[in-house]
């Protein structure tokens, strides 16, 4: 049952792990906001008078500017996790000292008719701070795409809660009075406390060991938006966009209460006693919650398909209608249910359907300022409904007009926001088209969000006048918006676009048609994409028109041709398409072009192993298998991707075997491979969890992980990680033997290297970890560990001591967390025997060390006449080098698997001013000049280089022409060379690579500055 219950919630372990802590806290608040809000309402309106409402909201919102600046100050002093438990704890004490007074008042028989407004003020702050905090707390404690899945639950716990307060205050108020209802809320918040405390130490306190840096990061910004509201102020009243934004977000509380204005009045003239008129506030509640409840089970898919634009349009026209209503039936004996149904429904569309559609207003504002309008206009939004709401009621319980005429005015009002709504549909594709530049991947999904989903909207039909605009960015944002709509009757247009100049546009173009309903002649027109000039439209095509169901005979014509196109792309998708088209007739043809694929290596090979792992054609998985040995990293990476979308269990012992030596890409592709296989993969899994290799482990435990569920992992893998980590290991003293030695540069190299294993050991545990708690914890905890801060250190070593997780991994893994920042292993054996005993170990990184530091014992004096230098001879130049000098051991053999040595003579020209150049040059021995040209035509020394140092790394990258001539001088030189095209790959899989380039171009730059100031 829970298994069905998660597959169909979308839920994941670590969710359930969360839900368990947090559910509890929005059950029990959302039961004590509404008891708080059903008690204090009756009492006001009963023993003050309910004609004195809009005064106490006027009164609030000339406060809630103070409220708001008193919590930003206690935000500023307090870390995010006392800050949240401190005001929970004030709405407790709140709640606790009126549900005290209140107790207090029925015992004595006493009553202080001024007392009532103070617990309007009060009961009424809670509720608002309560509502956010809840919010902020979910958002907080849980990853975005987390919060995405589990919001739903959160809200359907609360709206449960309220349910259940409106049954408690219906059976409550009129036994045992309405100041028992109001005494239950407190009792249940603090129900609520237990849970929310322990919710915030086990997942908001790792994350804010460092909150001391953020809080005078958060004065700053503080300040900064003070200085700049009147920035915010001045852009909105300039933007139509915006004015509308707001108008809407003060409208509708602004209706939302006038209508509760009316419907509290209303029930208070049917009901005197106030226990039946809290028992009557109570059953409203359970009814409001209960469509509540309903509404969340269709709200996702109603907003996916209205979009936000339609669904404030419809919020609206609901307001209208609910007022209209009220209007017609208040003065009848149908008065109450109408304008209580009102109320519920008013209630539900603003808090819960209309607050998250005011968020995709402000998508389009620049990120460094979208926070900055937020805030400002939802202030100003928030005061000036209230007010607006309350001055308009006032004109009843000033005696001016009665209810039904103000009912009319609501009427008005709400169509005046009808109104608005209408054309803030239209205002919004403006300001899409003018935020587009820069923004573009973020607002296509936001422009759909906004609009929806109908295909008869107008604002959507709206879309097609910007086909033809100048800006690429605006024309491919609306062919998006359009191709998500997936109408038909657009293709004639988008037909007319197939000789545009830009292929990013023609590739829109494909991707906005729907050819359902398609001609013969409309499929000919886009079949002529098929020869376009650019692979990647090309491709695009034979997608969209294997989608063309009801002509798949002239589909599987024109997209057959294409199996012997010249890109492998194009092959690749037109191999899917055939037998997405089940054409049986062109499978063997489908076949031969995978074995070419396959047999033709490099980019081919890439994309028969996509083609081979999309269509799961298991055949040919041992085929896959033998491209792993290939010498292209690019095809080791999607071989073993295919091989883990295939489940191809025979391979797993191969993808072990090869993750030590993998860089950084495909040791990811390989994990997400065991991934990939499931279950298959769990024996020979747990196989291999003795591994020596810490790099192995670390993927084994990595991959037992994610595919075990939690039950498991603390019964079948906390074990095993522990016995591993406890583990002794000589590793850690080999750096010592090969000091004692006297090979200090090996010594380096290795003590390097034991500390890489270490990492890889710990990696593996912290995986482990990230499933037991939850990834941010983990990553953030990490980063602190490792901060400059001894504090902040001291501080997250302090949070793994508290039994993080699983109280066993956590002290194995400080223990080994300790090591790591000690001085190294130490051991009684003789250094000659340990470093013979390294040539025997899994590592074979140590096992070369080791072998390097015997052969250099045993040639001794006879060093200098070895002219070529060996990998690890490389590999320990390659870290003398600065470029590299803070990359790891694997990182520099990746380097030194592509550096070629070479001896150029003297005179000769590495590198020449104004030439193209495709490589980089180590110098290991003798030096080159740096020369230029002066203004006068003559030859200006830059500077020599030596050893260590590097020529031509300015370009290496993209082959650009040299600045610089560089010259061999003083002999010959011998030097590393790497081309650049290997050396790109490298960095963009090594970024600290290309820090270290940046880093010496801009040395470079200093010296060509010095040489124009000496020439001056």
């Amino acid at each position: 049952m829970q298994g069905t219950l998660r597959g169909w919630m979308g839920l994941r372990t670590e969710d359930i792990r969360k839900l368990w802590r947090m559910l509890p806290i929005f059950y029990f608040s959302g039961i004590a906001e509404s008891l708080n809000y059903t008690a204090f309402m009756a009492l006001f309106n009963q023993r003050f008078g309910v004609q004195y409402l809009p005064y106490i909201y006027i009164f609030e919102a000339a406060i809630m500017p103070l409220e708001g600046w008193l919590l930003a100050k206690l935000a500023s002093r307090l870390p995010k996790a006392r800050m949240m438990t401190t005001l929970y704890l004030i709405m407790i004490g709140l709640l606790a000292v009126n549900g005290a007074v209140l107790l207090g008042f029925k015992a004595g028989g006493v009553d202080f008719r001024f007392y009532y407004p103070i617990l309007f003020i009060s009961s009424n702050f809670v509720i608002r701070q309560l509502t956010l905090l809840l919010w902020s707390t979910a958002f907080d404690l849980c990853p975005t795409q987390q919060a995405k899945r589990l919001m739903p639950t959160f809200i359907a716990s609360t709206t449960t809660g309220g349910i259940t307060a409106g049954l408690l205050a219906s059976l409550l108020g009129r036994w045992l009075g309405t100041e028992a209802v109001y005494a239950l809320a407190p009792v249940l918040m603090v129900a609520g406390f237990l849970f929310f405390r322990k919710a915030i130490a086990r997942y908001l306190v790792p994350l804010t060991l460092k909150e001391e840096g953020r809080l005078q990061a958060g004065a700053s910004s503080a300040s900064e938006l003070e200085e700049s509201s009147g920035y915010y102020l001045k852009n909105i009243l300039q933007s139509p966009f915006l004015l509308c934004a707001v108008a809407l977000m003060t409208l509708m509380p602004a209706i939302y209460f006038m209508m509760e204005y009316q419907y509290f009045t209303a029930a208070e003239a049917r009901f005197p006693r106030e226990g039946d008129l809290t028992s009557f506030y109570g059953l409203i509640t359970a009814i409001q919650f209960s469509v509540c409840l309903l509404l969340q089970t269709v709200s996702t898919r109603l907003m996916n398909w209205l979009g936000a634009s339609n669904i404030l349009l419809g919020i609206g026209i609901i307001f209208l209608g609910g007022f209209t209503l009220t209007a017609l039936f208040m003065n009848e004996s149908m008065g109450l249910p109408v304008v209580s149904g009102s109320y519920a429904m008013f209630y539900i569309l603003l808090y819960y359907i209309a607050e998250p559609c005011y968020q995709l207003f402000f998508k389009m504002m620049p990120m460094s300022k979208r926070d900055g309008y937020r805030y400002f206009a939802q202030g100003v939004a928030a005061s000036g409904g209230i007010l607006i709401g309350s001055l308009l009621s006032l004109l009843h319980s000033s005696g001016l007009v009665a209810l039904s005429p103000l009912a009319w005015v609501g009427v008005v009002v709400g169509g005046v926001l009808v109104i608005v709504a209408w054309f803030g549909r239209h205002l919004y594709i403006k300001e899409l088209v003018k935020s587009v530049q820069g923004l573009h991947a973020d607002l296509s999904e936001v422009a759909s969000s906004f609009i929806g989903g109908m295909r008869s909207s107008k604002a959507l039909s709206g879309m097609l006048g910007y086909l033809k605009h100048p800006n690429d960015y605006v024309r491919e944002l609306a062919l998006e918006v359009i191709g998500q709509a997936k109408d038909s009757a657009f293709l004639p247009h988008l037909i007319s676009m197939i000789a545009e100049e830009s292929s990013r546009i023609r590739i829109a173009v494909l991707r906005a048609m729907n050819l359902q309903g398609a001609t013969i002649q409309d499929l000919v027109q886009v079949a002529s994409f098929l020869e376009d000039e650019d692979p990647d439209v090309r491709a695009e095509c034979v997608k969209l028109i294997s989608r063309a169901a009801h002509l798949k005979s002239q589909s599987h014509f024109f997209i057959r041709v294409k199996l012997l196109d010249n890109h492998p792309k194009v092959v690749h998708e037109v191999v899917k398409a055939l037998h997405a088209l089940e054409s049986e007739e062109s499978y063997q043809a489908c076949d031969e072009a995978i074995i070419k694929m396959l047999d033709s290596g490099g980019e081919w090979a890439v994309y028969g192993c996509h083609t081979v792992a999309d269509l799961k054609l298991t055949q040919y998985a041992a085929w896959v298998l033998s491209l792993l040995d290939e010498q292209r990293p690019a095809v080791k990476v999607a071989a073993a991707h295919c091989i883990g979308k295939l489940q191809y269990i025979e391979a797993l012992p191969q993808l072990l075997e090869i993750v030590p030596m993998a860089d950084q890409e495909l040791k990811r592709v390989i994990l997400g491979a065991l991934v990939d296989m499931g279950d298959k993969a769990l024996p020979g899994l747990f196989a291999n969890m003795q591994q020596e290799n810490p790099y192995r482990w670390n993927v084994v435990v990595t991959a037992l992980a994610e595919l075990l569920d939690e039950g498991r992992l603390r019964t079948v893998l906390i074990d095993g990680c522990v016995e591993r980590l406890q583990a002794s290991s000589k590793e850690r003293a080999l750096p010592g033997a090969l000091r004692a030695l006297g090979l200090d540069a090996l010594a380096d190299l290795a003590k390097e290297r034991c500390q890489e294993l270490h990492e890889a050991l710990i990696g593996g545990a912290w995986a482990v970890m990230a499933k037991l708690v939850d990834e941010r914890i983990v990553q953030t905890l990490r980063e602190a560990i490792q901060d400059e801060s001894e504090e902040i250190r001291e501080n997250g070593l302090e949070v793994l001591a508290e039994g993080l997780g699983d109280r066993r991994l956590a002290y194995a893994l400080l223990d080994q967390l300790k090591q790591g920042t000690s001085a190294g292993g130490e051991t009684t054996q003789e250094p000659h025997l340990l470093v013979q005993e390294a040539e025997g170990w899994s590592d074979s990184w140590l096992r070369e060390i080791a072998m390097h530091a015997r052969s250099e014992r045993e040639r001794g004096d006879m060093r200098e006449d070895r002219k070529f230098l060996t990998m690890l001879d490389k590999v320990i130049f390659l870290k003398q080098v600065s470029l590299f000098a803070d990359l790891s051991v694997d990182e520099l053999g990746l380097i030194a698997g592509i550096a070629t040595e070479e001896i150029h003579e003297d005179l000769t020209y590495l590198v020449r001013r104004g030439e193209p150049n495709s490589a980089m040059y180590l110098i290991i021995e003798g030096h080159v000049e740096l020369s230029n040209a002066t203004g006068q035509g003559e030859t200006a020394t830059i500077g020599v280089l030596g050893p260590k140092q590097a020529v031509g790394e300015t370009t290496a990258l993209d082959g650009s022409p040299s600045a610089v001539t560089a010259q061999v001088i003083f002999d010959e030189v011998r030097v590393l060379t790497l081309q650049g095209e290997s050396l790109s790959r490298l960095v963009r899989l090594y970024p600290e690579i290309g820090i270290g380039l940046l880093h010496a171009s801009s040395a470079r730059v200093r010296l060509l500055e010095n040489m124009l100031l000496t020439m001056s």
